[in-house]
């Protein structure tokens, strides 16, 4: 999943950022331990007196809500619920049943109890409001919009629960001029407006819901018999929205592989809304990868989709305009296959087939999940070329031990009729869906010769790192420095580093890090350049931004670092009004992009 020195005196409090990150005094209150129900502090809005009222911010900021001396966390959340309708009471029960009987959460993988603990618990939504930058200033390049895509179920699951199956959530700090707000929001996809008008959860979770046969069928045949009611339509998707985020033709889309994007806007208050399901005019249709990759230098996006039926991989792209060209089916793939990721090059796509994969003998006899790993199966790299109308110029290669989720960035070496790609690689990839705590990954520089079909690997650091990112404007070409979130273990990061690819011929390529203090963790770091519109300015020459949340106090901040800095120094801290949950992935935008949403 971009994941995640000096003391000063500033609101007259004492902070302290040493190269461990932030370390401050015991806040005056502590919010009691996040268990896997809601638990937040209700903000409600007050008037004060005029002669108590500090200069107004910008009227694009509106003002944090205060709260009431002495609230309690509240147990249940702000939006009054209503009762179900009698068909979908009846057809809860039976679900009941089924979680309780059938198939109840005994793995802790799918534990709702263990999944949801801590800062996994969900949060409800929180309209635009205003931040406290407790360091800075923040950097003007920084004025417009960090979003970060992630899960966060709009109902405490009944049953099963894995940490991929809550409902999209997009969490927003909106900066202007030095100031900032915070937005959290749900997509309003297509499952999650009709569960809330329901008002309960109707689909079953697809990451944990099909674990044996039993429960397939079971519930396989619970949701057919809701379709049947008109409780849903599955025409319309089912689809989660939950993953990451993309900005490409003057658009911006919330993506989960398993449906089609729903266009987004970021309004001047920082309010996020959500626009729609995007077919593009009808040309895309049933899912797309939740990792297009988005070339600056020409303004194209690239994407796939894959699926359990043939052709199980279909490339295609879309003009610097958004408009979609032409599907290019993959039938050389021959078996279904997990492929989150990519990677392409000014003249190739790279695409990854490795051990995981549609599983269906565990899951009818080891009662499993349909989708699992084949230690049997040996991972191979597929090249395309770029631009190509058919599959007749696909190259697999054999790569031997090689199971990456995440690619970072790729590149040509003309002059050798070679590729270089730089991803992690999945030691364990037998835990990857069910043991996320044992998974260890070693990025790796991967060179592929087109002409011999030789393929080198070079491990870059002996660290458990993933959710890397690179300067955007050097996406599909060469480059030197890449940000890494460190795992400890994942889904949970204890830190950042940046890495110097160049010094492949090392042991160990970190050049920098930050290591946040015990008890804090954050999530996919993501690098924005100090002059993105300065071709000669330094690859590095920018900042480092993150979520990071302290479990010791329930308190979340956005944490600015020196992408220059050995120690990726902290340059602004701004403390969050509400927690912001561990997710997955996300981007910036710049003022002038959110302008054109």
């Amino acid at each position: 999943m971009d994941a995640f020195s000096s003391s000063f005196l500033s609101n007259q409090n004492l902070l302290f950022y040493s190269s461990r990150t932030l370390i401050k005094p015991p806040p005056l209150t502590h919010l009691p331990s996040i268990s896997s129900v809601r638990i937040e502090e209700k903000p409600k809005t007050t008037t004060p007196s005029p002669s108590s009222t500090p200069p107004p911010p910008p009227a694009s900021f509106p003002r944090k809500p205060d709260s009431p001396a002495g609230a309690k966390p509240l147990l249940t959340r702000s939006r009054t619920r209503h009762e179900p309708p009698l068909s979908v009471a009846i057809f809860n029960a039976l679900d009941d049943i089924i979680n309780n009987f059938v198939d109840p959460p005994v793995k802790p993988s799918v534990d709702p109890r263990h999944v949801l603990s801590d800062n996994f618990a969900p949060v409800d939504e929180l309209p635009p409001t205003e931040c406290e930058v407790e360091f800075g200033p923040i950097p003007s390049c920084l004025d417009g919009a960090y979003i970060r895509n992630g899960p966060n179920p709009q109902f405490l699951p009944r049953g099963p629960y894995h940490l991929f199956d809550g409902d999209g959530m997009l969490h927003s700090i909106r900066i202007s001029r030095g100031q900032a707000n915070l937005c959290s929001r749900y997509v309003r996809t297509y499952k999650y407006l009709t569960e809330r008008e329901a008002g309960s959860a109707l689909l079953p979770n697809v990451f944990s819901g099909f674990n044996g046969l039993t429960a397939s069928a079971a519930r396989g045949a619970l949701s057919a018999a809701r379709m049947l009611a008109g409780q849903f339509n599955p025409a319309n998707g089912i689809g989660l929205a939950n993953t990451s985020l993309a900005f490409f033709g003057n658009r911006l889309y919330a993506l989960g592989e398993s449906d089609l994007p729903y266009s987004m806007k970021v309004t001047q208050s920082g309010d996020i809304e959500t626009l729609g399901r995007h077919d593009f005019d009808g040309k895309l249709f049933m899912s797309m990868t939740a990792h297009p990759k988005i070339d600056l230098e020409t303004g194209e996006a690239f994407a796939f989709r894959y699926g359990p039926i043939p052709p199980f991989l279909t490339y295609f792209r879309f003009d610097p305009d958004g408009v979609k060209q032409a599907d290019v089916p993959i039938f050389s793939m021959t078996h279904p296959s997990f492929l989150h990721d990519f990677a392409i090059t000014k003249k190739y796509a790279i695409f990854m087939e490795i051990q995981i994969g549609m599983n269906p003998i565990e899951m009818i006899f080891g009662g499993g999940s349909p989708v699992g790993a084949d230690p049997g199966k040996v991972p191979r790299i597929g090249v395309l070329p770029r631009y190509t109308s058919d599959e007749s110029q696909m190259k697999w290669f054999e790569v031997p031990g090689f199971n990456n989720i995440h690619a970072i960035n790729a590149w040509d070496v003309e002059e050798e009729d070679t590729v270089v790609m730089i991803a992690p690689n999945i030691m364990s990839v037998e835990h990857t869906l069910e043991r996320m705590e044992l998974i260890h990954a070693l990025v790796e520089k991967v060179t592929i010769n087109l002409k011999t079909g030789f393929v080198s690997r070079q491990p870059l650091s002996a660290r458990n790192l993933d959710f890397g990112v690179i300067n955007p404007r050097y996406t599909a070409r060469r480059n030197r420095f890449v940000y890494a979130a460190v795992g400890d273990p994942m889904p949970k990061v204890s830190g950042v580093v940046k890495l110097d690819v160049t010094n492949a011929d090392r042991k160990e390529c970190i050049v920098a890090s930050r290591m946040f203090d015990p008890g804090c963790f954050g999530g996919e770091p993501f690098f924005v350049a100090r002059e993105p519109d300065n071709p000669e300015a330094e690859e590095d020459d920018g900042y480092v931004v993150s979520y990071i949340h302290d479990e010791n106090t329930g308190e979340s901040r956005f944490l600015v670092m020196d992408a220059k800095s050995p120690e990726l120094e902290v340059v602004a801290s701004v403390k969050l009004p509400q927690r912001v949950p561990y997710g997955f992935h996300g981007l910036f935008i710049r003022e002038s992009d959110l302008n054109k949403l």
